[in-house]
């Protein structure tokens, strides 16, 4: 919007715009090199110990040799997007204009593919930096069907990989998200109810709720990111596109008797269905 090669003073630019002139010159601070560090510890601990907090995070990364206080832990929290399961002040009220929909998974009997799909962001570390995965995974066969690795949280990447999902794989009967902004956006909740599917929400800071995607999140940091942590944007996508091929086509799954996810997909399909979805895998 500014222009500061043109004849128009740039203070007089920024007035006309109604921003700040101060706006115009910022830089975004990097991330020190000590943050990255005690954010991929803080990932670690957050992912076998959810229930921690940032004081509890913090006593844990003090025998670590970590020394940092509870604040600055809170702050790189917040930057991740992770929280502790503990109930919240407030956790009943919702963002103003942000409509909140109901857990509609309690007590449900998930057994065919596309019955309920499951979208979640993560936080995903690499050898200098940090980047943020955004998942589709069908339930019942934990299969993943779309993803993206962006370097911001913005609803514009959900929405995105949800319409590929939909593209690619037909319509879920019900999609389940947490409270997130990006969940609770107008744009993401208009591009579910748009193709006549429900939207289900977690609890506020209840990952349990979401515990599909959360099943994906440690297989993929445990079995490629905490291994081989990229160098650059491009290598995180490339290398967490490569493992998602293998995780759904070579990769048999526990809880799926020992088949992948691409198997387990096709096998809980509904037969009127099923060739069109093989087709369009095929494509």
């Amino acid at each position: 919007m500014i222009d500061k090669a043109h004849e128009l003073p740039v203070s007089r630019q920024a007035k006309l715009l109604k921003i700040s002139r101060g706006a115009v010159y910022y830089l975004p601070k990097p991330v020190s090199p000590a943050d990255l560090v005690l954010m991929r510890h803080i990932d670690e601990l957050h992912l076998e110990h959810p229930f921690m907090g940032a004081k509890m995070l913090r006593d844990q990364l003090g025998p670590l040799g970590l020394q940092v206080g509870r604040r600055h832990v809170r702050t790189l929290m917040q930057r991740m997007d992770i929280q502790a399961i503990a109930p919240q002040p407030g956790t009943s009220k919702a963002q103003p204009g942000n409509k909140i929909y109901p857990y509609l998974l309690r007590h449900l009997p998930i057994i065919r593919a596309n019955q309920v799909w499951a979208l979640d962001i993560t936080y995903i570390a690499m050898a200098k930096g940090f980047v943020y995965l955004t998942a589709v995974v069908d339930v019942a066969s934990r299969k993943v069907l779309t993803h993206k690795v962006a370097i911001t949280l913005e609803a514009c990447h959900a929405v995105e990989i949800l319409q590929d999902s939909f593209a690619k794989s037909g319509t879920s009967e019900i999609i389940n998200a947490d409270q997130g902004s990006q969940f609770t956006a107008c744009e993401f909740a208009t591009a579910v109810l748009a193709q006549g599917c429900k939207l289900s929400m977690d609890g506020k800071g209840a990952w349990r709720d979401n515990v599909f995607v959360e099943c994906v999140w440690r297989s993929v940091k445990y079995e490629r990111v905490y291994i081989k942590a990229s160098d650059t944007v491009s290598a995180a996508r490339a290398d967490i596109a490569d493992y998602f091929g293998w995780y759904n086509s070579q990769r048999p799954h526990s809880s799926l008797d020992k088949v992948t996810p691409n198997k387990a997909y096709l096998d809980k399909m509904p037969k009127q269905v099923e060739v069109e979805v093989e087709l369009k895998i095929a494509a």
